[in-house]
């Protein structure tokens, strides 16, 4: 590999790096106070357990050959333990390695929008290793693996759309399904602004994640980036307005939400589609998102943090949009239906879909259902009332104390020693009285 297209790859790894911790601030500044850092250690957590599975037998199973040469799955023999990419290749090998180990990764941490504030982290990290082997492993062969959606169907996905974004989108539905709905569904987000931070830093990642894809610092490099910033400018402004015209305000949660599905949306189409055509992917993207996210809530179907609607529907939109938006000049030179391309794009691309969201869906509700026989994989329910952060974790995100701040800002509040017990006593009830009317 050229050593400028290496320092480019490297510099994408870096960039979806920063994915991970964009999105725990985005799940967790979504959720309440209590439930943040078990939110925060499912998105990490997600990050290590890929790493033991990936590094072992995962890349055999997603880039190996194909066993019995049906495009179905990896040999998980071939690449085990990384024994034999850890040399110079001469083709940047090991780096792509490490780039699919993210991809894998970022899928898994997404799924945990089904189970936020109720699955057990031990049970997280056992579904998650079972997840990547039986769920990501084959659909990321199909795509990435040269399985046989690529090469026998023909379908185009750029940089995952399918593996990654439609796989997680209709497992966390999966998962959240088998668990059931939180006790209260009326948390309100904790933080938005940590949440924002989170979406800015995921749109910064994102350039290395579809950057990176081009494989060098070339001319593809440079135009996917671009579609991906047009695609997310279309996205915040499909979300904002749909909630102005049927809310009558436009609000930071649905500005941050439309970055994620415009990214989202481009994410198969980056090179396929003219600049306004990102535009429009993103813009609609978007707005297939919000539609879903309301169905959803009339249904009270409780994925938590909207992966079903943000990245299940959104790449679903994405991939249907290089069927129709599809542009000759593009540098993936495929025309889409509504440029004069080929009517086989018709059925082709909805039935990578359809296998898609039907193989994810099924077997993650078919793994999510034999853990949860074998033993409960929620938290009981007073754990779930007290808060999962420090029922689970033994830990709290913020150490507010009222009395004590009282205490210390107050001087008068303050009950010295010395008091005697009676007095001490009124001085205590003229406390709490002062509390309960502040309440």
């Amino acid at each position: 590999m050229d050593p400028s297209d290496l320092a480019w790859i490297l510099a994408a790894f870096a960039l979806v790096s920063l994915m991970f911790p964009g999105l725990a601030l985005l799940y967790g500044g979504m959720l309440g106070g209590h439930q943040v850092l078990n939110t925060l250690m499912m998105v990490m957590g997600a990050l290590a357990v890929t790493c033991l599975v990936y590094v072992t037998y995962g890349h055999g199973l997603v880039m190996g050959n194909s066993i019995g040469g049906l495009g179905i799955i990896g040999n998980p023999l071939d690449h085990l333990g990384f024994h034999d990419i850890m040399a110079d290749d001469g083709a940047g090998g090991l780096m792509w390695a490490g780039f699919y180990v993210l991809f894998a990764a970022i899928s898994l941490a997404l799924v945990a929008s089904g189970a936020a504030g109720r699955m057990k982290f031990g049970a997280w990290m056992v579904f998650g290793a079972i997840w990547l082997t039986l769920v990501y492993a084959p659909l990321a062969h199909w795509v990435f693996g040269g399985g046989w959606m690529i090469t026998a169907l023909g379908f185009h996905d750029f940089a995952g759309g399918t593996a990654i974004h439609m796989n997680a989108g209709a497992s966390g539905l999966a998962l959240a399904l088998v668990l059931g709905r939180r006790h209260s569904m009326a948390v309100r987000p904790h933080s938005l602004p940590m949440t924002l931070l989170g979406a800015g830093m995921i749109m910064v990642g994102w350039f290395g994640f579809n950057g990176g894809t081009a494989g060098g610092a070339n001319f593809l490099a440079s135009y996917v980036v671009v579609t991906t910033l047009l695609a997310t400018g279309g996205g915040m402004l499909g979300f904002i307005l749909i909630e102005r015209i049927r809310e009558g305000r436009s609000t930071l949660l649905g500005l941050a939400t439309g970055i994620i599905a415009g990214l989202v949306a481009i994410t198969p189409a980056a090179d396929a589609v003219s600049p306004v055509g990102a535009l429009i992917t993103g813009f609609l993207g978007s707005a297939v998102a919000a539609w879903v996210i309301s169905w959803k809530r009339t249904h009270r179907i409780d994925d938590t943090l909207d992966v079903f609607a943000v990245h299940g529907m959104a790449g679903v939109a994405g991939a249907l949009f290089v069927m129709l938006l599809g542009s000759p000049d593009a540098p993936a030179g495929l025309a889409g239906v509504l440029r004069g391309g080929e009517l086989s794009l018709l059925w082709r691309e909805p039935l990578a879909i359809i296998i898609t969201l039907g193989y994810a869906f099924g077997m993650t509700w078919l793994i999510a259902t034999v853990m949860n026989r074998i033993t409960p994989i929620r938290i009981a329910s007073e754990d779930e009332y007290t808060g999962i952060d420090t029922a689970i974790h033994a830990e709290s995100a913020y150490s507010l104390t009222p009395v004590g701040m009282a205490s210390r800002t107050n001087p008068e509040t303050r009950i010295p020693e010395e008091t005697a017990p009676a007095d001490r006593a009124g001085v205590a009830k003229r406390n709490t009285d002062q509390k309960e009317d502040a309440r």
